[in-house]
C-alpha cells in the first residue's frame, strides 16, 4: 500500500517550526503496518496544497495531510483540496455546536467574529467524515475516494489540523480505528528498533550484519538511525513469516549488542531510568554545573518522575559547589572546578546532604573557550554517587554548547542505567574491545 504524507505550511519550510509531523505519524503508520512511502511539505500558498494532493493521487492509496484547516487567510487545505475533487462545500451544523462547546470547555467567551471564523472551519466537502476534534476547533476531514488505477480497493484522503495537541488525539481515536477497518494490507508489515546508546554506528553494523545476513536472504531488512551517541537498530519485514522474522533478528541483536541497548519500545532513556528507579524505590538528586540543569529537564519530561526525582542544582560558581554542595575550598584550589575530585565530592554532598540513594554529579568546559591542553574543550567529569561507592567518568564531548549538554546529560543517564542494572559502566572493563556488540 502506498501511503503520502503532505505537510502545509510556509512555516515548516522557513525553518520557523519544527516538522514534527513525519516523524509522529510516520512511527504509527509503521507500527499498524503502513509504512510512509514518501513524504513533502508544501508551503502555504497559491496551489501548492492542491498541486501536491493531485501528485499523489497519481500513485497513492492513503494520502494524509496537516495543516491548513484552521479560519485564518493562510488555512487553505480545505478549500484547495474541494476545488481539486470538484465537491462543494457546506456548512455542518454538529461541527459548529463541538466549536462553541470547546469554548465554554476552556471558559472562554466567544470573539466577535466567532460566527464567521466558526462558520469558515465548519464547511465540509461533500461525501467527508468528519473526524470530532476535542482539544481544538477545526476537526479532521476523511475522504473515501474512488480505487486508483493500481488497486482493486477505494483510496482514502484524510486531512488533519496542524497542532500537534489537535492531530495526536484525532488520529489515535478516530484515523486509526477507520484505517484498521479499511485497509487490508493493516498488520503485514512488521518493524522493531532496538535503541542503543555508547557505541558507534559503524561497530553496531560490522557487529550485527554478518550474523544477520541469512535472515537477509529471507526478506528481512535492516536500517540504522544515528545521533550523537546512540544508534537506533530498525528490523522490518514484509509478508507472513514477517513477524518471526523480525522476532529472531531482535534476539539476535540483543545477544550482540546486550547492555548497548536500553530500549525497544520507543522509550527514552530518560524514562527507563525513571521506570528502574521506580522499580528499586530508590531516589536520585542531580548536583549539574556545565549542563545547566539539562539532567534535570530530561527527566521531569517523564510522568511519574516526582516519584523518585528529589531535585536537581545548578551549581555553575564555585561558591555554589561548597555551599550546596560541600566541596571543600582545597580541592577546587588544588585541582579546580573541572576535575575528578570535584566531581566526586559534588556527587557524594549531594547525595548525602539530600537524602538520596543516588547523585549524579557533572563539571566541565562547554566551550568554546577555556580549554587547556590539558582539560580541552569538552572535557566533562560526570559522578555518581551510592549508598556504596562513588565513581567518576572522564569523557571528551568537542560538541558545540547544545550538543555538549545534551550528550553530556545522556551520558550521565546511561552511567545511572547501568548501575541500576548492577553492571559495569560501558567502556571501562579490562577489555571494551573484547565485550563490545559481539566481537
Amino acid at each position: 500500500m502506498y501511503v503520502e504524507l503532505i505537510t502545509t505550511g510556509s512555516e515548516l519550510l522557513l525553518g520557523a517550526t519544527l516538522n514534527s509531523h513525519q516523524q509522529w505519524i510516520g512511527r504509527q503508520l509503521a507500527e499498524l503496518g503502513l509504512p510512509v512511502s514518501r513524504q513533502v511539505t508544501v508551503p502555504d500558498s497559491g496551489t501548492a496544497i492542491a498541486d501536491a494532493v493531485a501528485e499523489a493521487l497519481s500513485r497513492a492509496d492513503l494520502i494524509i495531510t496537516t495543516g491548513g484547516l484552521g479560519p485564518t487567510a493562510d488555512d487553505r487545505t480545505r478549500d484547495e483540496i474541494a476545488r481539486l475533487l470538484g465537491l462543494p462545500l457546506t456548512e455542518d451544523p454538529e461541527v459548529l455546536r463541538q466549536i462553541e462547546a470547546v469554548f465554554q470547555r476552556r471558559n472562554r467567551p466567544l470573539p466577535p467574529n466567532f460566527a464567521t471564523l466558526a462558520a469558515i472551519q465548519a464547511r465540509v466537502p461533500a461525501g467527508a467524515l468528519v473526524l470530532k476534534n476535542e482539544h481544538g476547533s477545526a476537526p479532521g476531514l476523511a475522504m473515501k475516494l474512488p480505487a486508483g488505477a493500481n488497486a482493486a480497493h477505494p483510496r482514502w484522503l484524510i486531512m488533519l489540523p496542524g497542532p500537534p495537541r489537535e492531530l495526536q488525539p484525532i488520529f489515535r481515536d478516530h484515523v486509526l480505528p477507520l484505517l484498521r477497518a479499511n485497509c487490508p494490507e493493516c498488520g503485514g508489515f512488521i518493524a522493531h528498533t532496538l535503541h542503543t546508546f555508547g557505541v558507534g554506528e559503524s561497530r553496531v553494523e560490522d557487529a550485527i550484519r554478518p550474523r544477520l545476513a541469512e535472515l537477509e536472504s529471507r526478506g528481512l531488512e535492516i536500517g540504522y538511525c544515528a545521533r550523537t551517541g546512540e544508534v537506533d537498530v530498525r528490523l522490518t519485514a514484509t509478508g507472513a513469516a514477517a513477524r518471526e522474522l523480525v522476532a529472531e533478528a531482535a534476539g539476535r541483536v540483543r545477544r550482540l549488542l546486550g547492555k548497548f541497548i536500553y530500549s525497544e519500545d520507543q522509550r527514552s532513556l530518560e524514562a527507563v531510568v525513571i521506570e528502574l528507579l521506580r522499580a528499586s524505590r530508590q531516589r536520585l538528586v542531580t548536583a549539574e554545573s556545565c549542563t545547566g540543569g539539562y539532567v534535570a529537564h530530561c527527566l521531569t519530561n517523564v510522568p511519574g518522575a516526582s516519584e523518585v526525582f528529589l531535585g536537581g542544582m545548578v551549581t555553575y560558581s564555585n561558591e555554589l559547589k561548597q555551599t550546596l554542595l560541600g566541596v571543600r575550598p582545597e580541592t577546587l584550589a588544588a585541582h579546580g572546578a573541572v576535575s575528578e575530585p570535584t566531581a566526586r565530592e559534588m556527587a557524594a554532598g549531594g547525595r548525602e546532604r539530600y537524602h538520596a540513594d543516588f547523585a549524579i554529579a557533572i563539571t566541565g568546559i562547554a566551550g568554546p573557550g577555556g580549554g587547556t591542553a590539558e582539560k580541552p574543550v569538552g572535557t566533562v567529569y560526570i559522578g555518581l554517587a551510592s549508598r556504596d561507592e562513588v565513581t567518576v567518568v572522564r569523557q571528551e564531548n568537542a560538541f558545540d554548547r547544545e550538543t555538549f549538554k545534551v550528550v553530556t546529560a545522556r551520558q550521565s543517564l546511561e552511567l545511572l542505567r547501568h548501575q541500576l542494572l548492577g553492571m559495569r559502566p560501558a567502556g571501562h572493563e579490562k577489555n571494551p574491545q573484547a565485550q563490545t556488540c559481539g566481537h
